[in-house]
């Protein structure tokens, strides 16, 4: 049985202060998790060491980077390796999230290199897909995604797979006044699925988590985590107000 999991992604968000009262009001709220169904906070990289000390002893709740680099260290100022994130207590690294392909032009290779540094460091990666307005409107936004994972993952052997979630975020329905409906977000997670099933199988697709990163809201959650392809929610900004962010994570408990 695969995993669910709602992960908030806090994005360029939050003092370090700020944070902390973000935690501490969402564990406070917290319904009592398991192993199939775990929550994963991502802050940013100043809070990484504070967050994952502040969520040890919870049970099923882990800390993410937002990204990290190929390298395991030099000259690349400003940047930060996976195995100093695993180190200040990551457990997992959000890849290819759209707004880094887009705003720093990160490629399908540099996530494919990023991806094996981060598992070599122990991390459990978060590939993120997506495509943008015009891709949707062309309608080849299948090939687009089969595309970005093929090159991104395929390298990867069905052990290492193990180790990813993948995040299908559909960039056309995101600050563009388009929505997605369950409906399209089910119809593209099952597509996901069916691409690591020709590569790796039935069984590693049927084990796959795969999360939907497009607006998701404490409104809609419940909808979208029925969906049967659907297992959970990489969260933008309803993971920064606890009461969304939980709001989400029962939507997700109470699916089966």
């Amino acid at each position: 049985m695969r995993k669910k999991i709602v992960a908030g992604n806090w994005k360029m968000n939050l003092t370090i202060a700020e944070g902390t009262t973000l935690i501490t009001d969402i564990i406070k709220g917290l319904p009592s998790l398991q192993e199939q169904k775990q929550v994963i906070i991502a802050p940013p990289f100043l809070q990484v060491a504070s967050a994952a000390a502040q969520v040890q002893g919870t049970a099923y709740v882990s800390v993410a980077g937002q990204n990290c680099h190929q390298e395991k260290s030099g000259a690349y100022t400003g940047e930060i390796a996976a195995n100093m994130l695993q180190a200040a207590g990551a457990r997992f690294v959000i890849l290819g999230h759209s707004e880094r392909r887009e705003y720093f032009s990160e490629t399908n290779a540099q996530l494919a290199a990023k991806t094996n540094a981060a598992l070599e460091a122990g991390l459990q990666v978060i590939f993120c897909c997506g495509e943008p307005l015009e891709i949707r409107d062309a309608g080849t936004q299948n090939d687009h995604i089969s595309q970005q994972i093929s090159e991104g993952i395929f390298h990867l052997s069905a052990e290492q797979l193990k180790n990813v979630v993948i995040a299908y975020e559909p960039i056309w329905a995101i600050g563009t006044g388009r929505t997605a409906s369950a409906e399209q977000a089910q119809d593209m997670h099952r597509h996901i699925r069916n691409v690591i099933a020709q590569q790796y199988g039935a069984d590693a697709a049927a084990g796959l988590s795969i999360l939907y990163g497009g607006s998701c809201k404490p409104s809609n959650a419940a909808e979208l985590f029925a969906c049967p392809d659907v297992d959970g929610g990489l969260i933008g900004g309803a993971a920064l107000k606890a009461e969304d962010f939980l709001g989400i994570i029962t939507a997700m408990m109470n699916t089966k």
